[in-house]
């Protein structure tokens, strides 16, 4: 089986994406394609549509498992693209169609030169985008049958070389969530407004204050950025107040322990700010939580030592990136690291239409797996 053919079943999950929580048929080409490198075992169903692949080397030696995730995104792609998706509004446009054919590719070199002591996990998640796939997988204890010694991961990057290695110690990417508040007065006739409840004075507070704790040097340890990303006032009534309104925004930090004093602050804001109208309701609602990717200063090490024995630029980052990563929920459980590789300095942004991965990273990103797998023998 050549590269081509490589490049063709990432063509062919391209084709057909699935968003989070939707990835029974990826799951199923997934294990279709894994047939063919003869694993241990593989474990259906984890949380959710994802796979759990074991190879079985020995009963002494470390366990490493190795993560990627299936899921794609709601973007509407453009027919330029040769193969472009089948499937209106959806479109693997952050690279996990990618991700998922470099574990795959990991698998075929596991099963043609298998390692002499250990196991390797292989995990095809599903629903990163969304922040809810680790947790889900975390929640079905599959992974307490195995003494896992580290995990790892990667995200393709644009704007770097294509193969470099990006990585760092502690935060690799950020702590993020979101929030919907949504606050709940009274209507009256527009001519009476005082009749009514109105909840524009604390509208305008809370957003307002919210930006105002912005501190948007990533370079700061205090580094805080709120995006309001809705707004929504009363309706479209010109002969009625305004009788309640809806706040949406995402909040990121580079540690957990920031992002929840931030979290707990904005609970006390909205509180505050509530009183302040007599009756006015609220309620707050968090969304797609994304703990902050803490790598491990060993497996750190592991990486660069994978970059540097196969002549790949290793490029140490001097800060986090301000997204999210659900990765990020098992280096709480396991000591491990996630990296960056470099998709090519003129590939499209992450989530843009445009966006392709880039098939000649393929094989780096296994090789890269691989010889990591080398490095956790001496564990």
């Amino acid at each position: 089986m050549q590269k081509d053919t490589f490049y063709q079943i990432r063509r062919e999950l391209h084709q057909h994406p699935e968003l989070s929580g939707h990835e029974a048929r990826t799951a199923r080409f997934v294990e279709d394609k894994l047939q063919a490198f003869h694993p241990t075992k593989v474990i259906r169903h984890v949380g959710g549509h994802g796979l759990l692949v074991e190879y079985f080397f020995s009963e002494d030696g470390p366990t490493v498992l190795f993560r990627a995730d299936m899921d794609a995104v709601a973007v509407q792609e453009p027919d330029d693209i040769p193969h472009h998706s089948q499937t209106p509004g959806v479109a693997h446009k952050c690279g996990h169609d990618g991700h998922t054919t470099i574990l795959l590719r990991f698998a075929r070199m596991l099963s043609e030169r298998p390692l002499p002591k250990g196991r390797v996990l292989l995990l095809f998640q599903p629903a990163e985008e969304n922040g809810s796939g680790s947790k889900a997988v975390l929640d079905t204890k599959v992974l307490d049958y195995y003494k896992i010694d580290k995990a790892f991961a990667l995200h393709n990057i644009p704007g770097y070389p294509a193969s470099a290695v990006l990585c760092k110690e502690d935060s690799f990417t950020c702590a993020v969530v979101s929030v919907s508040i949504t606050l709940t007065g009274k209507t009256s006739h527009a001519a009476e407004p005082q009749k009514g409840i109105s909840p524009i004075p604390a509208t305008l507070n809370i957003v307002d204050e919210l930006l105002r704790w912005n501190n948007t040097d990533i370079q700061s340890d205090d580094y805080f950025l709120s995006t309001i990303v809705e707004i929504h006032v009363g309706e479209e009534a010109y002969g009625v107040s305004a009788g309640n309104s809806v706040i949406r925004a995402t909040l990121r930090a580079k540690t957990d322990k920031l992002l929840h004093q931030h979290a707990q602050q904005l609970k006390e804001l909205v509180a505050t700010e509530c009183k302040r109208t007599p009756d006015l309701q609220h309620e707050m609602e968090w969304l797609e939580p994304f703990s902050a990717n803490e790598n491990d200063p060993q497996s750190v090490g592991m990486i660069k030592n994978a970059a540097l024995r196969n002549n790949l630029p290793y490029i140490e980052l001097q800060t986090p990136f301000s997204w999210g990563e659900d990765f990020g929920l098992f280096m709480q459980q396991y000591k491990g690291a996630i990296f960056g590789l470099g998709s090519g300095e003129n590939c499209a942004p992450l989530h843009s239409p445009q966006y392709d991965f880039p098939d000649e990273v393929i094989e780096t990103g296994a090789t890269l797996f691989y010889t990591i797998a080398e490095e956790n023998q001496r564990l």
